[in-house]
Formats: C-alpha cells, sequence, structure tokens
C-alpha cells in the first residue's frame, strides 16, 4: 500500500453522510461521556471537558478500539519506544476506524507520532455520529440579541447516563468490567477530567486507585482472555497520560 498521508497524518475519517450508523465506537462513548451538559451559561447547554487535550485522548480511543478489534498490535522501536503496527488480515470495518488503521498499515509508528497525526482529524466527525444518532443536538441561540451562537445540548437517548453509569459501577461500586467499560474507564482517567465527574464518581482516593489499576490493565477475571488487548490498551493509555500532561489543561 503507498504511503497517501506523507508520514505525518492520516486521511480524515469519513461521517455517516446519512448511511446506517455502525455501533458506537470507543471514542464516540469517550465524547459523549466528555461532554457536561450543563456547563454552559445557560441551563441545558454543555461543554466537553478537557479541550485543550481532547485530540490525544480520542486517538487513544481509536487505538485502544483497534486493539480490542485486535487489528492492531503493539512493537518496540529501534530507540526502545512503543510501536503501533495493523494486523494486515484484519482491517476493521468501521471508516473512522479503517482510516486509522490504514495509518499504521504501511509499517509501525510509534504511539506518540500516531495518536498527534490522528487526533486533529476527530473531534467534529465524532460529534456528528453522536448528532445523527441522537445522542448531542447541535441547536443556535442569539447572544446579547444580536450573535447566535452555537451550542452542544444533551439529545433524548439516555446514552450517557448509561455509559456512566457502567463506569460509575467499575470504579465506585468495585463490579468486574467488561473490556471494552474498562478501557472506557481508563481513557477517561487518562483524560485527566476525572475529577469533573466527581458529582457521579466521587474523587477519592479509592476511584483514585482502581483507575490506576485500570490504567495499567489490571481489569479482574473477567477480561482474563483479553491479556494481550489489556497490555496494548495499557500502553496506549500511558501514553495518553505522558501526552497529555505535558499540555495546558482546557
Amino acid at each position: 500500500m503507498t504511503d497517501r498521508y506523507g508520514d505525518t497524518r492520516p486521511a480524515s475519517p469519513e461521517t455517516l453522510g446519512g448511511a446506517a450508523a455502525p455501533e458506537p465506537t470507543l471514542a464516540e462513548d469517550l465524547l459523549l461521556l466528555l461532554f457536561q451538559p450543563d456547563s454552559g451559561l445557560r441551563s441545558g447547554s454543555g461543554t466537553i471537558a478537557g479541550e485543550g487535550t481532547l485530540f490525544y485522548v480520542l486517538a487513544g480511543a481509536v487505538l485502544a478500539d483497534l486493539g480490542l478489534g485486535d487489528h492492531v498490535r503493539t512493537g518496540t522501536g529501534r530507540l526502545g519506544s512503543t510501536t503501533v503496527a495493523a494486523v494486515v488480515d484484519n482491517p476493521p470495518t468501521d471508516h473512522l476506524l479503517r482510516a486509522s488503521w490504514e495509518y499504521v498499515a504501511d509499517k509501525p509508528r510509534g504511539v506518540q507520532t500516531v495518536l498527534a497525526a490522528m487526533g486533529p482529524t476527530l473531534r467534529e466527525p465524532l460529534l456528528d455520529r453522536l448528532i445523527e444518532r441522537g445522542d448531542l443536538r447541535r441547536s443556535t441561540r442569539k447572544t446579547l440579541g444580536l450573535f447566535e451562537t452555537s451550542v452542544l445540548e444533551e439529545g433524548d437517548s439516555g446514552r450517557r447516563a448509561g455509559l456512566l453509569g457502567a463506569v460509575r459501577a467499575v470504579l465506585v461500586d468495585g463490579v468486574a468490567p467488561s473490556p471494552r467499560v474498562a478501557a472506557l474507564a481508563a481513557l477517561l482517567y487518562g483524560s485527566g477530567t476525572l475529577p469533573q465527574f466527581d458529582r457521579d464518581i466521587p474523587w477519592t482516593s479509592r476511584v483514585i486507585a482502581r483507575a490506576e489499576e485500570l490504567k495499567d490493565g489490571n481489569w479482574g477475571a473477567e477480561a482474563t482472555a483479553k491479556a494481550v488487548v489489556r497490555t496494548i490498551t495499557a500502553v496506549i493509555v500511558s501514553s495518553v497520560v505522558v501526552a497529555a500532561a505535558a499540555l495546558p489543561r482546557g
């Protein structure tokens, strides 16, 4: 395959474009969780937590999703850095995941390189998917009676509440996670935004300790068959944490 991206960034992922919506990706779930419904200046509007580090975190979610689907594997570069390579006979069917898989299909690339290349293309197509599903709504409001401003509002699907409940059950109640929920919780913690969820997920030493376990790939007995995937996700989340720590918080 010819490198279409000039070794710098992948192609922009395709949006739904009116086609039947595929199953939500991990990045969609993470972005939906990061949406804070009542954080706007007006009741009922919201913002997305962690905008300053968002592109790294969403790219980490895409890589984690590719790992959960056995579409990528990790390796070690010449200088000991962690690399990501495509499993060439197992491409994903989802267009968004496929764009990122193709970026590492020609040759292994460093995790930090992949995160930086993939991230900037992800926010808008992911938002478009969430809006088409009805998880979020985009509308306009006038400020000062003159200027129209685009705002995001929570939709009627109820899916955000379900995701938040699943993550809370793992971090607060000690429920054994599925691999997907474990990765979602680890990425949420890696994003640095978990303290903003204190009303629903108390920011306690116990929660922090559990989140650290998930970040390190200690997912519990239910996920023992996914040992390789846990390792991949732990590497990716750790890389997201390192990258995000170097950026100003949004």
